[in-house]
């Protein structure tokens, strides 16, 4: 039976309106792909407590304010993940990857051309929609 991991991640804007994509470390699970921060929620938590603490922890990064964006599941088989997406454009702090990953800002437009695990493609897509007015 897979173990269900629930997530919280972060779609953080800076002013450029460019995302934070971090590289997942190559002998972590999707390992090598690249993925929105954030970390597992733990038992009783609240989500909002989990993404900031887990955006403090790996990136040294204070989540001013943040919003829900969406809540998606993926079964990789051998792991169920269920997202907790939140967006995070009030922040403070300069992200630095304090677990040796490699952080990058890219443009929205950009997303495309990057590697994501499976769960994190309806994040993209969501991103990459054209705005209702």
């Amino acid at each position: 039976m897979s173990r269900k991991v629930h997530v919280a991640a972060g779609v953080i804007l800076n002013n450029s309106n460019e995302v934070l994509l971090a590289l997942r470390p190559q002998h972590k699970h999707q390992g090598g792909l690249w993925e929105f921060p954030g970390g597992k929620v733990e038992p009783g938590e609240p989500v909002q407590t989990a993404l900031a603490r887990e955006l403090l922890e790996e990136l040294n990064l204070v989540v001013e304010h943040a919003e829900p964006l969406l809540v998606t599941e993926h079964d990789y088989g051998d792991k169920q993940v269920m997202l907790d997406v939140w967006t995070v454009r009030h922040f403070s702090g300069i992200p630095e990857g304090r677990e040796g990953q490699q952080l990058r800002w890219v443009k929205l437009t950009d997303l495309s051309d990057y590697q994501f695990p499976r769960a994190n493609v309806i994040i993209v897509e969501t991103l990459l929609k054209p705005k209702q007015q």
